[in-house]
């Protein structure tokens, strides 16, 4: 699945449900909705977390390990590839033109995924009102992300105690499944004696987790010790991945505000490029992390002048491991705990208002997107804007995104060369 999983986090959640429910039979309709409701309340990559967690509920955790692990790795050597493609050989008009078509198709896709989030979750007045204030709270307050994630989540649990039908039972409800099924191997009543929540095996998962996480941090900074850069990579993906809840998009928000607002690893341009080799390759769109480290290590240059390809492939795989290393903590430490609370609402409510939040922290970063396309140099652009309108109705007549982007690719091309 690793190597055919295209489509973003929607495609790859229908691809897995296709193969290991429908096909194979390997887990059954409300077994796999119950894994992926809790992946998706986790902060984090929801779909290689829904994957170590139905892994770890076949064959415990070298079951997860061996799932989450090789869900990622087919992209991650790909996508570190490209990024050497892109930065050595990028300056070419011809490649300038390609990306010049593909920034306006980017910025369609993560408005359409806003207005399709959007469209499901949003259904009551309540939740467009904490939508739009999270979106005018990142746009025009400038809030952190992590803050306005956690006022939702305060408010959602509020509005649970005090206005229930205000957030109605958007990741509640049950859904029906299919009358006439073969069984699954892992069916509506299966139990296991690893899925018994023990207090003392989540203590130990975290602390094997917290030492990995430690021993890679000493690790980095005595091998490193004349840069700060690989040790600043390893602890802002740490971050990024502990407190970026809602997806792909709302990770990649917060990963654009530090990375090029903050730190200054790459250009706004280039989030953007990355972002578009994110949406044309397979497996989670978060691996675009890996493409921010290789950029931020060859201008960095952690390892000296002498290796910059040996130092950016190193900064891309130290900022996807430690951006990966909690989710693996998070399914492989509560999953047990996860199995024995199916339907608590205290749960459910929280989640429902930060999935309203990140449908405005989604459509914060389209707008951030939709600057840097349309204003490049501080005037409208209305080839890039007819680019990006014909983007988003190809989007929205059904159209692929791996299509739309070719489309957009080969239009900038075409414009390149006879322009």
């Amino acid at each position: 699945l690793g190597c055919i999983s295209f489509g973003g986090p929607a495609g790859q959640i229908a691809l897995m449900h296709r193969v290991l429910v429908e096909e194979k039979r390997w887990i059954s309709e409300a077994r796999f909705l119950h894994a992926l409701n809790y992946c998706m309340l986790l902060p984090g990559p929801e779909t290689q977390q829904l994957a170590t967690y139905l892994g770890w509920l076949m064959h415990r955790s070298p079951g997860g390990i061996a799932a989450g692990l090789l869900f990622i790795l087919p992209s991650l050597i790909l996508l570190l590839a490209l990024s050497w493609l892109y930065l050595a050989y990028g300056h070419s008009p011809l490649l300038g033109g390609v990306f010049y078509g593909i920034r306006p198709v980017v910025t369609a896709i993560v408005l359409h995924a806003a207005w399709r989030i959007g469209g499901k979750t949003l259904r009551h007045p309540a939740l467009w009102a904490l939508a739009a204030a999270a979106f005018l709270a990142l746009t025009l307050g400038r809030l952190p992300f992590p803050l306005v994630l956690l006022a939702a989540a305060v408010t959602g649990w509020s509005l649970g105690h005090w206005r229930p039908a205000w957030l109605g039972r958007a990741h509640g409800q049950p859904e029906k499944t299919a009358k006439t099924t073969p069984p699954a191997l892992i069916d509506d009543a299966w139990q296991a004696p690893h899925t018994r929540f023990r207090l003392s095996r989540l203590l130990w998962v975290v602390a094997i987790g917290g030492g990995l996480w430690l021993a890679g941090m000493l690790a980095l900074r005595a091998g490193f010790g004349s840069g700060q850069l690989l040790p600043q990579l390893a602890g802002f993906f740490t971050q990024a991945a502990l407190l970026t809840f809602g997806g792909a998009y709302a990770v990649l928000s917060y990963v654009q505000q530090a990375a090029v607002a903050h730190y200054g690893w790459l250009s706004g341009s280039q989030m953007i490029d990355g972002l578009a080799l994110g949406e044309t390759t397979p497996g989670p769109l978060i691996m675009v992390v890996a493409f921010v480290g290789f950029v931020a290590g060859w201008n960095g240059q952690p390892l000296g002048s002498e290796q910059v390809l040996a130092g950016a492939l190193l900064a891309g795989t130290v900022a996807t491991a430690f951006t990966f290393l909690p989710s693996f903590v998070f399914i492989l430490a509560g999953a047990p705990l996860v199995e024995s609370t199916r339907g608590d609402w205290r749960l459910q409510a929280p989640l429902t208002a930060i999935t309203a939040a990140v449908v405005g922290v989604i459509a914060n970063l389209a707008w951030y997107f939709a600057g840097e396309t349309l204003w490049p140099a501080g005037q409208f652009d209305p080839l890039a804007g007819l680019l990006l309108a014909g983007a988003a109705l190809a989007l929205w007549r059904g159209h692929g995104v791996p299509r739309v982007i070719a489309a957009g690719a080969g239009l900038g091309a075409l414009l390149t060369l006879f322009g």
